[in-house]
């Protein structure tokens, strides 16, 4: 899998830990940023893990730099794309060159509070819960099927900070969960959901596997 980030990138550095000790049946083959600077970058480097940088800025048009970036990505071999904190919003050609095979994760229970500054949003709307979401990406901001959700109370004390911190820890254990499902099982897409289990999948009237249904690809 490619891991794509702009910043620190504590999700990548999740996801990876869940490669090392077992629990993901996957190798990470490219750690690529949009920023020179992004901490995470330097972060996967000391690791000795493949990296690459296609900055956005100063690089031309939007479709010549996700061309770039599709080109780092199809050259590592990556067969699934993890958005770690890529402060991007990738184009349908883009999500169209994997369907169904890039996966976000997002510090809110969508589809409420989609986009930036959500923590904030939350707080000020009044939301007792909040929490993250593992989705498949589209066109769209945070509007893919979603795969994976994960609730945390929100506390009178809190603030955004305060708040984000717990949902981040939460964050890490759930991408890397709901990433092993998908590798796994089998899974099909209803809706605006993504639905795990063949048993489900099962046409009554042939007893054969219901359109939509997707056999675990081989893990990278």
């Amino acid at each position: 899998m490619a891991v794509l980030i702009s910043g620190r990138g504590s999700n990548f550095e999740a996801l990876y830990r869940a490669t090392q000790d077992g629990q993901l049946p996957a190798e990470i083959v490219l750690v690529l940023s949009n920023v020179p600077s992004a901490a995470g970058i330097a972060h996967a480097r000391s690791l000795g893990l493949p990296t690459a940088v296609v900055p956005s800025r100063g690089g031309g048009s939007r479709a010549a730099h996700e061309a770039r970036v599709l080109n780092e990505i199809e050259q590592a071999g990556a067969e699934w794309i993890c958005l770690a904190g890529y402060m991007r919003l990738l184009s349908a050609e883009f999500v169209g060159a994997y369907p169904n095979r890039i996966l976000n994760i997002h510090p809110s229970l969508l589809p409420s509070f989609p986009g930036l500054d959500v923590q904030q949003a939350a707080l000020d709307y009044g939301v007792r819960v909040s929490g993250c979401t593992v989705h498949l990406v589209d066109a769209g901001v945070d509007s893919g099927p979603i795969v994976a959700q994960r609730a945390v109370h929100v506390r009178n004390s809190d603030d955004a900070e305060s708040l984000a911190a717990r949902i981040l820890r939460e964050e890490h254990g759930l991408y890397a969960e709901a990433l092993r499902r998908l590798l796994l099982e089998e899974w099909r897409i209803e809706g605006r959901r993504v639905v795990f289990g063949s048993t489900a999948q099962l046409d009554p009237s042939t007893g054969s596997a219901a359109e939509g249904l997707t056999a675990p690809p081989r893990a990278h």
